[in-house]
C-alpha cells in the first residue's frame, strides 16, 4: 500500500521541481537576470593555456599561445566554421571591429580549410591572422563548446571576456565597446 502511494506522488514531485525551475526561469527573464547563453569560463582573468602553433589558413601566419602573449595590445579571439550559421550572422560585426582597429585573430574550428577559406573570401577577411584546428583539441582546451565562441584578451594575454555565440551588435555597443575602453 505504501509503495503504491510513492508511485502515485512520484510524478507529482516531479512536477513540482520541474514547475519550481520553470518558475525561476521566467522571473529571472523578467528581472533581466537570465541569458541561456552564459555558461561561465574558467579562462577569465587567467592566460589561455599553452598551444604550439596551429597552422595557417591561407597565406598568412598561424598563431600560437606565445604569440597571443607577444601581442601586446587587446585583440579578440574567434573560434568559426564555414558550415556554422551564426557565424554568418556574426561576420559584419567581426569586419566592423576590425575596421575599428581591434585586431580579431581567426580560428577555423573543425572546418575543411578549401571551406573556411571559402567563407572567408566571400564574406570579407576580419582577420589580422587566422589559423586551422582541424582536430578541434585546441577549442576544446580553452572550453569551446561550440562555434562562434569569442575571448577579448588584454595588453598582457589575459582573458577578459567571453562570448558564447554570435557577437551582436547590441552585445557589441552593451558589453564589448565598454570593456574595450575600460581596456585601452
Amino acid at each position: 500500500m505504501v509503495n503504491r502511494r510513492v508511485l502515485l506522488l512520484a510524478p507529482l514531485g516531479v512536477a513540482v521541481v520541474a514547475g519550481a525551475g520553470f518558475w525561476t526561469v521566467l522571473r529571472r527573464m523578467k528581472a533581466g537576470h537570465f541569458d541561456p547563453h552564459d555558461v561561465p569560463s574558467q579562462l577569465i582573468g587567467r592566460a589561455p593555456p599553452a598551444f604550439e602553433p596551429l597552422p595557417p589558413l591561407g597565406s598568412g601566419p598561424g598563431f600560437g599561445s606565445a604569440d597571443l602573449a607577444a601581442a601586446g595590445r587587446p585583440l579578440l579571439v574567434n573560434f568559426f566554421a564555414s558550415w556554422c550559421v551564426p557565424c554568418v550572422i556574426e561576420h559584419p560585426v567581426l569586419m566592423q571591429l576590425a575596421q575599428d582597429g581591434l585586431p580579431v585573430w581567426g580560428v577555423a574550428y573543425k572546418d575543411k580549410p578549401d571551406a573556411a577559406a571559402g567563407f572567408i573570401e566571400r564574406r570579407g577577411n576580419p582577420f589580422a591572422r587566422v589559423a586551422q584546428d582541424v582536430p578541434g583539441r585546441v577549442a576544446i582546451e580553452w572550453g569551446v563548446y561550440g562555434v562562434p565562441e569569442s575571448y577579448l584578451l588584454d595588453r598582457q594575454g589575459v582573458v577578459r571576456w567571453r562570448m558564447a555565440g554570435p557577437v551582436t551588435p547590441s552585445i557589441l555597443a552593451e558589453q564589448l565597446r565598454p570593456l574595450l575602453r575600460s581596456l585601452a
